[in-house]
Order: structure tokens, then C-alpha cells, then sequence
């Protein structure tokens, strides 16, 4: 029986796939199962393997191996005993990537105890949010951000400095892991503003056995592969995907560190010989709207993105700089991916703005309210059938003849007008097109007469006056259909976003309802 790594061939995955071959990667089962032994110390025998290189913002490399990772969460872990920090106790850790960060992550989840990564852009408000719903024991933080977590009650802050490390060294280098599948490993926020918290996604010790099927089909990850994610491990997508899965498979994986600079990025890209890259929409199209991506050469053989749909113009020039497909992979934190275009596949055919196919084993559909099915090209909400039960995600989509899925936006995002049922995606597409439009979000607004109008927020490097804005209603409707325009717009130095890097239409509706009427 060949292994599920021979191929990234489509009709390969749909004839070899069962969901108990994905166990076959691990060393331990259902009884017997640790994140870190699997990402980390059973690939650590070879003292040179390498396992992450991190890329910082100030130009640094920085390489770090396996066993020099294995070595400092035993350590990490003894520590943790010594404070009396056991079993299922939260270990909050607020580090950029680097070897304190994956020392600490892992070294948690060997003692047996919940990591829970934090992202470093917080404020004092996101921080003790989040901190007062994990309820942890210790939180490892820089110096520069201890102050930030300082007077939280209950938890004590530790930086990860030079005397923290000298600490570390003087215990023993390795650690016997005692956990189950089943056993809690993991808590992982998503992005939203401080003024309400989504709930922790809490991840058993099994979740890095699921991750495989993102690894496999959404990302295309293969032994032999040089990976990059530059999102953030404190998400979902820099954790699970670029982070768990690529370990996992004994690869070696890329991050990036600090102020998120494209150019850094796309250097990083060539000097580390990437063939396998996987990143946020917005990363594609930073490095697109830098103008700098000549200057580099890629050796990029399979890419993927996720986090929102991209637009038509970094469609193109993904096409025209890196020579492959961008292909989608689609999930949320809650349910995980389930719809991928399988990067790598020479068999399957990407369809540019499309999110692809189910991952094998899965059914998923667009469903229109009361639970039946749309039929090809009407929208509805997109669910996952798990465990005999329909599991919404929250996201509004379609179906095509062939069997490809569409993005239609959030479930909130959609825009209805005089009846007719607008999507704030491809309207921001549209816009997106346009020579001067850098960044655009589209959302609903009260209208006396329509019930609901679009308004577009546009940042752009042109000047926004009356003239402009007839120029981009017009530029839409022409592409559109008729009713189906911004007839508002206005211009901002720049729009909102999630911590995550994605724009944030909530925080934009919030705002246009706290404006005071026009004739007030």
C-alpha cells in the first residue's frame, strides 16, 4: 500500500485515501500521543536536521534544528515542573518566532500542560481579555512586552532573556511524554477586536493528526519540500499549517518575524531556495503592490493561500511571478480545511478565484436556509457534514457545473438592495481592478428607499474627490450588473483590520452605525 506522500496527484488522493491511513505518519496512537514528540523530538537524531529558519524583519537568519528545539522544551518542561505547573494548566506564550517561542510551545505541551500562543501585536486590553479566559499560570514574554501583561492577577509574567535561558540550560535535556490523544494541547484565538472576544478553539493532542489532510491536499507539503508560511504562529494558519503540519512531516519549515515587510519576504523566498509557499491573501498582494518582485528569483513549485478570496489583479501577477497556481484552501478554526485545489496535482485543474474541491472524505455543500441544497450558481450558506450533523460555517458561497466551490463572502457580508442579493466580494474585486485602487471593502447601509445601498471605502494614491468616485461607480456597474455598484464611496488613509491582516468590514459597519444621521 503506497504511502499517501507518493503522489499529489488527484485521482491518487480520491483512490488511496482513508481517514486511518492519516495515523500512519505518526509514531504514537489513540492511547499514547504527544504534539512535540511528533513535530519534534523523534525527527531530532540527526543533530544538523534543521526545522525552522526564521526570516526577521531587521534582515536576520536564523536556523534552528530539531534537536536543539527537542533539547530546550525538555528543559522547558522540567521547568515547568519545578513551579509545580502540571497537567492541563495553561502556558500563555507571547513571542515572535524564534527559538524561545518553539522551546516554550512545545515544551508545554511535553510536560502535559495547554500552550496557548498570544499574538505580539496585542494591546493591554486584547492581552488581559484573553488572559482572563485561559487562566494561565506563567505567560513567557519579552521585556519590550511584559509591561503589557504586568498586573494581570493570577498569572506570573517571565521574560524569555539571557538569565531565563541560563535557567533553562542547567536542566536536564530530555523528558518522558505522557499524554493522550485526547488530552487538551493547544488554545487558539482567532482575531476580533477587544471588545468582544471569540472563544478559544481548543486542539486535543489528535489535532496534529487531522492537520495532515491540509498538509497534504491544501498545502501540498511533501518530503523534499522547502516550506515558507510567513503568517503568524499565534494563528491558525501559521500554527497549524505552517507550523505543526511541515514538522510533522520531518520538513523543514520558514517564518517570519517583526514588522511584515514584502520585500523581506520575497528576499527571504530566494536566498532560502522556497518551492512550497503558503500565506494569507493579503501577504500576495503586499508583495504585489511593492513593485519589487523582479528583483528576486523564485524557485516556487507549489503555492497556496487562504484567509479571504484574492483579487483578480494578484491572481495575475502570481501567475506572472511565480509561474504556478494559486491555489485556495478554505476551512475555519472551528471546522478545519475542508475545500483545497490540491497544489502540485497535475491532474486537477485550478480554477483562478475558485476555492476548489472537498479534501477526500468529506462532504460539503451550499445549502439555502432550510437545508437543502442550491442548485449550481445560487447562494447559500456553506456546510460541513460532521458526524451525521450539518456544521455551518458561516460563509456564504456557490457551487459551479463542475463542482468547484466559490467564496460569496461572510454570512453577515451580504448586501440586499431593493431584493436583489448582492455579494461584498465581488464587488470588491471589481474595485480591486481598478489602476488606482490599492485596498477595498464594501459594505450595506441603511437606505430609506432600497433598504440597502453598498458603500466602498477606497485607499488609494490618487486624490479622493466627487470625480473619482463617479469613476469607480461607473467602473463597477460596467462590469457588474447595473444595480450592482457602490452608490457611495468614500476614501481613507487606510481600512481596518483584524490582527489576523484581514479587513475588517465589522469594524467599518460599527462605525457607519455610530455616525449621527445626515439631517441630524
Amino acid at each position: 500500500m503506497p504511502l499517501l506522500t507518493d503522489s499529489t496527484d488527484y485521482a491518487f488522493a480520491q483512490a488511496h485515501f482513508a481517514p486511518e491511513r492519516l495515523w500512519d505518519f505518526f509514531e504514537g496512537d489513540r492511547s499514547s500521543l504527544n504534539i512535540a514528540h511528533e513535530c519534534i523530538d523523534r525527527h531530532a537524531g540527526d543533530p544538523t536536521r534543521l526545522a525552522v529558519r526564521v526570516a526577521h524583519a531587521d534582515g536576520r537568519d536564523e536556523a534552528l534544528g530539531f534537536r536543539q528545539i527537542a533539547d530546550g522544551s525538555s528543559r522547558f518542561a522540567h521547568w515547568l515542573a519545578q513551579r509545580g505547573i502540571g497537567p492541563g494548566e495553561r502556558v500563555a506564550v507571547m513571542l515572535d518566532p524564534s527559538l524561545a517561542f518553539y522551546v516554550a510551545m512545545f515544551g508545554a505541551m511535553k510536560r502535559g500542560a495547554i500552550a496557548v500562543p498570544l499574538f505580539t501585536l496585542f494591546g493591554p486590553d486584547g492581552v488581559r481579555l484573553r488572559v482572563a479566559d485561559c487562566a494561565p499560570r506563567v505567560l513567557i514574554t519579552t521585556a519590550g512586552k511584559a509591561e503589557t501583561a504586568a498586573g494581570i492577577p493570577g498569572v506570573e509574567v517571565v521574560v524569555a532573556d539571557d538569565a531565563w535561558q541560563a535557567e533553562l540550560a542547567a536542566l536536564p535535556n530530555s523528558w518522558q511524554v505522557a499524554t493522550r490523544a485526547d488530552d487538551m494541547a493547544l488554545f487558539q484565538y482567532t482575531s476580533g477586536t477587544t471588545r468582544e472576544l471569540p472563544a478559544a478553539v481548543k486542539h486535543t493532542h489528535r489535532a496534529v493528526v487531522v492537520l495532515m489532510l491540509a498538509a497534504l491536499y491544501g498545502t501540498g507539503i511533501r518530503p523534499g519540500d522547502e516550506f515558507f508560511c510567513p503568517s503568524s504562529p499565534a494563528w491558525g494558519h501559521g500554527l497549524a499549517h505552517g507550523t505543526l503540519a511541515p514538522l510533522a512531516l520531518g520538513v523543514t519549515t520558514g517564518t517570519y518575524a517583526g514588522r511584515f515587510d514584502p520585500v523581506r519576504l520575497m528576499q527571504a523566498l530566494q536566498d532560502y531556495g522556497i518551492t512550497n509557499l503558503s500565506a494569507a491573501a493579503t501577504h500576495y498582494r503586499m508583495m504585489r503592490t511593492s513593485g519589487a518582485a523582479h528583483q528576486f528569483r523564485f524557485a516556487i513549485r507549489k503555492l497556496s493561500f487562504t484567509g479571504e478570496p484574492i483579487d483578480a489583479e494578484t491572481l495575475r501577477f502570481i501567475d506572472a511571478t511565480f509561474g504556478v497556481p494559486a491555489c485556495s484552501m478554505y476551512g475555519t478554526t472551528e471546522v478545519g480545511v475542508v475545500l483545497v485545489n490540491y497544489p502540485g496535482a497535475t491532474d486537477f485543474r485550478v480554477k483562478p478565484g475558485s476555492l476548489g474541491k472537498p479534501v477526500p472524505g468529506l462532504r460539503v455543500e451550499v445549502q439555502r436556509a432550510d437545508g437543502t441544497p442550491c442548485p449550481p450558481g445560487e447562494i447559500g450558506e456553506i456546510k460541513v457534514l460532521r458526524r451525521s450533523a450539518w456544521v455551518p460555517t458561516k460563509d456564504l458561497g456557490k457551487v459551479d457545473e463542475d463542482g468547484y466551490f466559490h467564496h460569496a463572502g461572510r454570512a453577515d457580508d451580504v448586501i440586499i438592495s431593493a431584493g436583489w442579493t448582492m455579494s461584498a466580494v465581488e464587488i470588491e474585486d471589481v474595485l480591486l481592478q481598478h489602476p488606482d485602487v490599492r485596498e477595498a471593502a464594501a459594505i450595506g447601509v441603511p437606505d430609506a428607499l432600497r433598504g440597502q445601498v453598498v458603500k466602498a471605502f477606497i485607499v488609494s494614491p490618487r486624490a479622493g474627490d466627487a470625480a473619482f468616485a463617479r469613476e469607480l461607480q461607473e467602473f463597477t456597474r460596467a462590469r457588474l450588473s447595473q444595480h450592482e455598484y457602490p452608490r457611495h464611496v468614500a476614501f481613507a488613509a487606510e481600512l481596518p483590520k483584524t490582527p489576523a491582516g484581514k479587513i475588517n468590514r465589522r469594524a467599518l459597519r460599527d462605525a457607519e452605525a455610530a455616525r449621527p444621521p445626515a439631517n441630524a
